[in-house]
Formats: C-alpha cells, sequence, structure tokens
C-alpha cells in the first residue's frame, strides 16, 4: 500500500477516499494536526474535482525525500479547466456560490502544493505534506 488511484465520481467517493487519505498518513506516523491539515485540504480539491468536473482520478502516495516521508496526492480531472490560474489561486476568487477554502486555503494546509490547467483540457494539481510538516 504505497500507491493507490482511485476515481472519483459521485460524493460517496469523497468519504472512501477521505479515509484512504488517513489511512496512508497514519501509515507513516503523520501526527494528527498533519493528518487534518492533509485531509481538509484534500476534501477541497476532491469535492472542487466533483463540483467543477464531474469528478476524475486522484493518485495517493508515499514518497520519500532524504528520509523524510510524505504523503502526495495528484489530482487529475478532465472538466474545463481554470482559464486564470493565478488568479483562482487569490483568497477569496470564486466561481462557485461557495464559502469554501478555495485552491489558496488547500495551498496554505500542505507543504507543497502545484497546479496545472488548460481551459477545455482539464486540471492536475498535486499536494505533498511531510510527516513533519509545518
Amino acid at each position: 500500500m504505497n500507491k493507490d488511484t482511485m476515481q472519483i465520481v459521485r460524493e460517496q467517493d469523497v468519504v472512501l477516499f477521505r479515509n484512504r487519505v488517513r489511512e496512508y498518513s497514519t501509515k507513516i506516523g503523520m501526527n494528527l494536526v498533519n493528518q487534518t491539515k492533509l485531509i481538509t485540504a484534500a476534501s477541497e480539491l476532491v469535492r472542487n474535482m466533483l463540483k467543477y468536473a464531474d469528478g476524475g482520478q486522484v493518485i495517493i502516495e508515499i514518497i520519500s525525500n532524504n528520509a523524510r516521508n510524505g504523503v502526495k496526492l495528484t489530482f487529475i480531472d478532465q472538466g474545463p479547466g481554470i482559464a486564470d490560474v493565478p488568479q483562482a489561486m487569490q483568497d477569496g476568487f470564486s466561481t462557485g456560490k461557495s464559502l469554501g477554502l478555495g485552491l489558496p486555503g488547500a495551498k496554505r494546509l500542505v507543504n507543497e502544493f502545484e497546479i496545472q490547467s488548460k481551459p477545455g483540457e482539464g486540471t492536475r494539481v498535486s499536494v505533498t505534506h511531510w510527516k513533519h510538516g509545518r
């Protein structure tokens, strides 16, 4: 159990996904605070994927870097994409009518955050949180 791919197509998948993220973070001995940060960011990103792209897939993996262990999540969808990524990364920006954390809130919760998006082609977001995150 060092890598897993999950299809996210309906709300029920979110619960299974959150549980899987918890399993992975527990496996590497991540403390509860860092688990909560990772799961909160993951929830925001997976809900965005469902809401804006009708779902997609998430790759969950344990990674190591210089004796550090972490959990990396990669969200891949074939949705409409994000026209202006820098704007989407600003606090308070929303195309929906939500008060969710949004992309900037998710970014603040994890140690590493990457986003690539092309209108009409979809979005790919990767987040990594290390066992001893901030």
